[in-house]
């Protein structure tokens, strides 16, 4: 796999050795309307003035420094959102300062409780509350999901180059450490991943950054390899602002699965449990003359 740092060295190699190289200069115009049309531009001048387009992993590179951009500008735009959340949660928490608070229920002050609790506890089968990525925060490493993807962060010591990282990853197993080390991670995947819609990438020369795009997208992780702690899925927290990114059909499936979520936290019936029980109850109306006094619904 084609990995951005690499080209990057490359580069600052060659300019490096290279004093007497020319620069070429690249003069064009950015119309917001058009981006792509600017996009083809600036192609075309690479493919002009370099030897780029004739790499065998052209394809990768360019998908790579696409998803790095784009990764940071969903950060960006995350930062951005809680800085503004927190700000807004100073002046409501003034606000709520000045009124008295309203009586707290017994049941919710129960919920409460048990939150504050046991958020980092495991729940009565071994299952672990799910970190704020919705995945899980291990010795070495940390991991987090949304519905489609999957994000890995692999702390590695200060400058470290990325040939000296291996990241190897396959379609059910992931391997990655550095070379000549033992891997920190090497095991089967919970589920199937798209390798060619998968990267990594050495972020500062700190840690590595990891995406796997599942193959599976209607279905949360329990854990990232095989042998780790499982999280309590039912705990998982989608981001509500993410849904609508999502292809009508998938985000129905999430609402639906937050639903379900939502109801059985609850002690309540999920939807397919309520769609039962209206199909009997229709059915019970519709046979007056049957006797349903002894027939038990859940």
């Amino acid at each position: 796999m084609a990995i951005l740092s690499d080209y990057e060295e490359v580069e600052q190699s060659k300019s490096a050795s290279s004093s007497t190289s020319t620069k070429k200069q690249f003069n064009a115009a950015l119309d917001p309307s058009n981006p792509i049309g600017f996009l083809e531009e600036v192609f075309e001048f690479v493919a002009k003035e370099s030897d780029l387009f004739k790499s065998d992993s052209l394809l990768n590179d360019v998908n790579a420094v696409v998803r790095m951009v784009k990764d940071k500008v969903e950060l960006e735009d995350k930062k951005r959102k809680e800085v503004k959340t927190k700000a807004n949660g100073v002046v409501e928490k003034k606000t709520k300062d000045e009124v008295a608070p309203p009586p707290i229920l017994k049941e919710e002050k129960l919920k409460e409780e048990e939150k504050a609790s046991g958020s980092d506890a495991e729940s009565k089968d071994g299952r672990r509350a799910p970190n704020s990525g919705n995945g899980l925060d291990m010795d070495n490493y940390s991991w987090g999901q949304s519905i489609q993807e999957v994000n890995i962060t692999v702390p590695v010591p200060s400058g470290t180059k990325s040939r000296s990282i291996a990241c190897e990853i396959k379609k059910n197993h992931l391997k990655v450490g550095l070379k000549g080390q033992p891997p920190v991670i090497d095991g089967e995947l919970f589920q199937s991943v798209r390798v060619d819609d998968c990267f990594w990438s050495l972020e500062d020369q700190k840690s590595v950054s990891i995406l796997l795009t599942k193959q599976n997208q209607m279905e949360w992780w329990k854990y990232l390899v095989k042998g780790e702690p499982e999280i309590d899925t039912q705990k998982v927290e989608p981001e509500n602002s993410k849904l609508s990114d999502l292809d009508p059909e998938t985000r129905s499936t999430v609402e639906k699965m937050m639903f379900d979520q939502r109801q059985k936290q609850m002690g309540l019936p999920t939807s397919d449990e309520m769609q039962k029980q209206d199909i009997l109850k229709k059915f019970m109306a519709e046979h007056p003359e049957m006797d349903f006094s002894r027939a038990k619904i859940n």
